[in-house]
């Protein structure tokens, strides 16, 4: 392993705002701040989720401009969800956290209706078909996450994979969800500015390419 990686995974354990439980821990004694989240934020904000959050742009971004919500950035990667972390140490924001776990194991940090809001920001599209259960909008996934989303709680996706966000549509469409916006090309929609205010490095890396975004909103059918 590179010495940068082991320096980073070293680091990520002295920041009070990032929480790793090893697996056989969380399934026997769980998340001590599930259902509790407001204490670590020490307020009654609404919890915003970044799904595979990466370096947590979004996490970070959307914490700056607005402090009257609390933002969670959640990504198995160390390495990478150490500069989110880091970051937010540098900023002094007390608005972020970040959790370090994969995805299928997210119902277990947070209790039912815990969270308002979800951004899933150019996830993996997984397109080999014997992967679908993996896609962070599958009806597997949209499940789990009925099980701490508010009721006529946002799910939000971004993607530059369009055979991924038709996929999407189509489980929509299939789950009987609500489909609130769409877009196959959002630079150039009358979609509002607050989807188009925070770019990630690989987002600016399409844009400059000629990629178009495709992004979606739906609420879940509960």
């Amino acid at each position: 392993m590179a010495k940068n990686k082991i320096k980073k995974f070293n680091e990520n354990l002295t920041f009070h705002n990032l929480m790793q439980i090893e697996y056989l821990d969380l399934m026997e004694f769980g998340c001590e701040r599930k259902g509790k989240w407001n204490t670590f934020f020490k307020n009654e904000h609404p919890i915003i989720l970044e799904l595979g959050c990466g370096k947590g742009e979004y996490t970070v971004g959307l914490a700056q401009k607005h402090p009257e919500n609390n933002y969670i950035g959640v990504d198995v990667k160390g390495a990478r969800i150490w500069r989110g972390a880091k970051s937010s140490q540098e900023l002094k924001l007390e608005n972020t956290a970040f959790i370090r776990t994969k995805i299928e194991e997210i119902d277990y940090y947070f209790a039912q209706n815990e969270i308002s809001e979800i951004w899933v920001t150019f996830p993996d599209p997984q397109p080999k078909s014997y992967k679908e259960r993996k896609r962070l909008i599958s009806q597997r996934f949209l499940d789990i996450y009925k099980k701490f989303l508010k009721p006529n709680g946002i799910v939000h996706l971004k993607t530059d994979n369009l055979p991924l966000f038709e996929y999407c549509l189509e489980v929509v469409e299939t789950g009987g969800h609500k489909l609130l916006a769409s877009t196959k090309d959002l630079y150039n929609s009358d979609i509002d500015e607050e989807v188009k205010s925070i770019q990630t490095f690989y987002e600016n890396q399409y844009l400059n390419q000629g990629v178009k975004i495709n992004y979606l909103k739906l609420q879940l059918n509960v």
